[in-house]
């Protein structure tokens, strides 16, 4: 008799379910989570606790929206891209596929830039050797990548799963570590007026949508329960996006509270000026050598399952751009896939080496395009597309006023 873990339906978790819901952690957690303290206790209290009881069902929501979005649509291979065009036509459809693209193309640039510094501190300042040539470094370290995602989807998934355990693990024991240090930094902060607190959350809501963010992965996931599971596959999904989620906010949470906790708002504000991740400040602050050796590995976990985790969506969005061109036109799926790879791997090795400031970019563009794809495009679909009408419910407008607060902030940064 098989174990329910191996069975393609029924009430339990199967093995594939576990994977995925692991898959879509370790893209979501990994990068973001070390600059969202500083953001949020930048804030205060107050914030921290309106963030903490808005990370779940802001998290959910927007992304079994988006997986709701590419289970409607028709066939078993069709990405969100794909369903784009079915649902809104030619021109809107290649209009979300181009922002989808730059979106998390985008991201993926700025990954190949932090792993490529990190490494490089590695070499450096914990290992004591002569720095490598950044062409060089940059070349091992993206056809180090570019190797792992060439063995398709399935080496993806699994090796972002297994990547979660320690960086899960290293994620808690620092969250742990800090408990002794608690001076409730957090509590020392004057109230805010509710202007402040206001503003407050419209700096904090970007930041949540991109250190939370696992779109990039929900097409692959929605696409493989319906390969896998049939008539059961949204039940799978259901399932796979609610273990995922409880993982997502119970570890982001903890971790964010036990720095607030730890570290005083100027001392945050130190942090934020400095350009430093919580890791980097922490272990300057603690002036711990074993923080300042465990932090740039825990670094380094963390970008590189977030790098694959974003590589598969940065690829879906090329294809959907590259099937619209007359140039590749007879090109079969194969070769329009190697093109792909070819064109992202050559963009992430020029980034790694010329190591632009993209940081601006991706609070200037990222997040607001993120918060159109994520929140804005599956609440408009729900009432715009037939199939996803009997979805409509209050979870519906709750993400379209969490995007529009999101694209609030940035309005709110120009000026």
């Amino acid at each position: 008799m098989k174990s329910p873990l191996n069975e393609p339906s029924g009430n339990a978790l199967t093995k594939e379910d576990i994977f995925w819901s692991l898959s879509l952690f370790g893209t979501a957690v990994g990068a973001g989570i070390l600059f969202l303290p500083i953001t949020v206790g930048m804030g205060g209290f107050w914030p921290f606790v309106l963030m903490a009881a808005l990370a779940f069902p802001m998290t959910f929501f927007s992304h079994r929206g988006l997986a709701r979005f590419v289970f409607v649509g028709k066939g078993a291979v069709k990405d969100v891209t794909v369903v784009a065009d079915e649902s809104f036509g030619s021109r809107v459809g290649f209009l979300i596929t181009f922002l989808y693209f730059i979106a998390i193309f985008s991201i993926l640039l700025v990954y190949s830039v932090a792993l490529t510094n990190t490494v490089s501190s590695i070499i450096t300042d914990n290992l004591h050797l002569s720095a490598v040539p950044r062409t060089a470094l940059a070349a091992a370290i993206t056809v180090f990548l570019m190797l792992l995602v060439n063995y398709g989807e399935e080496i993806i998934i699994r090796a972002i799963s297994f990547l979660v355990f320690p960086f899960v693990a290293a994620v808690f024991a620092l969250s742990v570590y800090m408990i002794p240090n608690w001076s409730g930094g957090i509590f020392e902060a004057p109230a805010p007026s509710f202007s402040h607190f206001l503003i407050s959350m419209l700096y904090i809501i970007p930041v949540m949508v991109f250190s939370f963010n696992h779109s990039p992965i929900i097409s692959s996931m929605v696409l493989a329960q319906k390969r896998t599971c049939g008539n059961d596959a949204e039940r799978h999904i259901n399932r796979i996006l609610i273990v995922a989620h409880i993982l997502i906010v119970s570890v982001v949470v903890f971790f964010v509270f036990s720095c607030l906790m730890t570290f005083t708002r100027d001392q945050l504000v130190d942090a934020k000026v400095s350009n430093a991740t919580i890791l980097t400040y922490m272990a300057t602050a603690f002036q711990s050598p074993v923080l300042h050796n465990v932090a740039p590995i825990i670094a380094t976990i963390a970008i590189t399952k977030s790098f694959l985790g974003h590589f598969m969506g940065t690829k879906e969005g090329l294809l959907g751009i590259l099937r619209r061109a007359p140039f590749v036109a007879g090109c079969s799926a194969k070769a329009m896939g190697r093109v792909a790879f070819l064109v992202i791997g050559a963009c992430v090795w020029a980034a790694a080496v010329f190591n632009p400031s993209v940081l601006d970019l991706i609070d200037d563009l990222s997040g607001p395009i993120l918060a159109v794809i994520l929140f804005l495009m599956p609440a408009y679909a729900v009432r715009a597309v037939p199939a996803m009408r009997k979805y409509a419910g209050p979870s519906t407008y709750f993400v379209a006023v969490i995007g529009l607060l999101a694209l609030g902030a940035i309005v709110l940064q120009f000026h």
